[in-house]
């Protein structure tokens, strides 16, 4: 089931494999370069069916680092053309998640944001409360963040809400106190991000949405919390990206192969829509277990790839699949 198609509203993917979001810290003033023409056009080549770009922020501040990504500009749109034009070449379907970090950006002599005025850690700065004007402004450059991304070429976006970051902070219980109608309906700030930029895509453009299934702490989020919020949005969306962890410094979980499955699993029960699940996939075999299970429709391989950017051509090896290899390569294939 691993090399089967997988579709996505008009769009296909060649096969399950999804290469996720891994953060190259590589980047200047937001633009790519060639590192990033290497690092994702080599997983192309290497029959990966899905690439989603790392997270790409939507304004300077919203960085986690000074070398993250960026489509807060016009001039980020045609370097990542490029890049977008070759990985569809070699047949992937590529995506960018937009970001916005919040309060755990380490950009400097930027203001840190965030819902609620509650540091990460004692390494962070208290952020800035951000006031509903200010709401209204982030959700703009979302929105131009998403139709940058469209004019780049990219065949879909997901949106970053996991892993402690703006959005996240947003859905979480530990992160926003407010007392508004934004903590009083913790979706609304990711409803009205999703319904704006709903404006600037094509009606067949799909919307990828990255989670946080479960926030390891007895008042966070669980799939069943998590699940109650997505099913606010769900005609905005058309497949969750589950991974877990990140709102706050101190969490305590195992890390074995598959080790998130379950709130995908969870969370496609409850809320009725396809699922990625990513965490130590790199054996082949689970992964293809995962999707014979039902339990999962793609399986995203992160330090798997980054290890080895011809994964697929492996997995097919280890899985009795007679894939077929890129041209130029076809004489070191693996029978």
């Amino acid at each position: 089931m691993l090399f089967n198609p997988f579709n996505i509203k008009n769009l296909t993917a060649k096969n399950r494999i999804v290469m996720p979001p891994m953060c190259m810290y590589k980047a200047a003033d937001g633009i790519v370069n060639d590192w990033h023409a290497v690092h994702y056009g080599a997983r192309a080549i290497g029959q990966v069916g899905t690439i989603i770009v790392e997270a790409t922020a939507i304004e300077p501040r919203g960085r986690i680092t000074m070398n993250d990504l960026g489509l807060w500009n016009n001039k980020h749109i045609d370097p990542f053309k490029k890049i977008v034009d070759f990985c569809k070449e070699q047949g992937a379907i590529v995506g960018v998640q937009l970001a916005h970090a919040g309060r755990k950006s380490q950009v400097k002599n930027e203001p840190i944001v965030a819902p609620s005025p509650l540091a990460f850690s004692d390494k962070f700065p208290i952020p800035h409360e951000l006031k509903t004007s200010e709401l209204t402004e982030t959700i703009r450059r979302f929105t131009e963040a998403a139709y940058r991304a469209r004019k780049a070429g990219f065949d879909f976006i997901e949106i970053h809400s996991a892993h402690g970051y703006l959005i996240n902070q947003f859905l979480s219980r530990l992160t926003n106190l407010r007392g508004d109608i934004y903590g009083q309906e913790r979706h609304l700030f990711l409803k009205e991000i999703l319904s704006s930029i709903k404006q600037v895509l094509s009606h067949d453009m799909p919307v990828f949405l990255r989670v946080s299934g479960e926030e390891y702490h007895p008042n966070g989020n669980h799939p069943e919390d998590l699940a109650i919020m997505l099913n606010q949005v769900k005609d905005s969306f058309d497949i969750l990206h589950v991974s877990s962890g990140g709102v706050f410094e101190k969490e305590s979980y195992d890390f074995f192969p598959g080790y998130q499955l379950e709130f995908a699993a969870k969370l496609k029960e409850l809320v009725g829509k396809p699922v990625i699940s990513v965490g130590r996939f790199e054996n082949p075999k689970i992964a293809e277990q995962a999707l014979f299970e039902g339990k999962a429709d793609m399986i995203a391989i992160g330090k798997g790839l980054l290890t080895d950017p011809y994964w697929p051509l492996h997995a097919a090896k280890a899985l009795n699949f007679d894939l077929e290899w890129p041209v130029s390569y076809q004489r070191a294939k693996i029978l």
